[in-house]
């Protein structure tokens, strides 16, 4: 009988010791599972009210019968490139060892940062481009100022020549952070940022949904934003460009995707 009860006694322990890890382990999941990414402004950065940026010309040299060179040169004024930006954001942000720089965006791909005022490009002949330049601080934050970027619409002709083409006045979303891989202390605070042309984003009018991983966040002020949460590895970022009712605006530049890697 007493040996009866001892056995029964040690099953029970069993299954309780047994129910608690898997409800530990549920929560866990659970608390995996759940999202804790989150996305907010990014405040106090050091502004450049008179900052310009101009193209002084661009050049256009035959390389072969399927392409050419394309050579801009740019004119800055009130904003050294090289320069670090001096803010508390340069501390917390991913920021460029080599200063501020010109982000140069050819048709929405990957920007290359700029620490030069000049850039030069191999396209196709009979091809057409969307080449947007902004300056930018040490930690890639774009300058939003009327007269800091520069946005060209334009063709390489079948014959190698450039054809200056009418800008269009649709709204247009350009994407430049988060870019790359992210190590260490950077995975921590993301910088998301983009470039809005033709619209302005409000409660009432258009905005921007940027979906992490999937999870969909509506952004209706045009202004830098942190990241905070994303896991290691790999991460989807998608912004798009919505109507006041989240519907995706169409025609170009209106939605781009992005994958990014967070590192130890």
């Amino acid at each position: 009988m007493n040996k009866a009860f001892r056995i029964i006694g040690i099953n029970v322990i069993a299954l309780l010791l047994l129910a608690g890890c898997n409800s530990k382990g549920q929560k866990e999941n659970k608390q995996a599972n759940e999202s804790k990414v989150t996305i907010t402004p990014v405040e106090h950065s050091k502004t450049f009210p008179d900052a310009t940026l101009k193209i002084r010309d661009i050049q256009v040299q035959e390389i072969n019968s399927d392409s050419v060179s394309f050579k801009v040169n740019y004119g800055i004024e009130h904003f050294t490139l090289t320069e670090h930006t001096e803010d508390h954001n340069a501390h917390r942000l991913a920021n460029s060892h080599d200063g501020q720089h010109i982000h140069f965006i050819m048709d929405n791909a990957p920007y290359t940062a700029l620490y030069k005022p000049e850039n030069e490009v191999r396209l196709q002949k009979g091809s057409e481009h969307y080449l947007l330049s902004f300056l930018s601080r040490s930690y890639h934050e774009s300058i939003k100022e009327p007269s800091a970027f520069v946005l060209k619409h334009f063709a390489i002709s079948n014959d190698g020549k450039y054809q200056e083409l009418e800008t269009k006045t649709s709204p247009m979303l350009f994407y430049s952070r988060p870019k790359g891989e992210y190590a260490g202390k950077d995975t921590e605070v993301v910088l998301l940022d983009f470039y809005v042309l033709n619209t302005t984003l409000s409660k009432d009018g258009n905005k921007v949904q940027a979906s992490i991983n999937g999870e969909n966040f509506v952004l209706d002020n045009w202004q830098p934003y942190q990241i905070k949460g994303m896991p290691l590895g790999e991460n989807t970022i998608k912004l798009t460009l919505t109507d006041a009712s989240g519907k995706p605006l169409t025609g170009e530049n209106t939605s781009i995707e992005r994958t990014i890697i967070l590192k130890e």
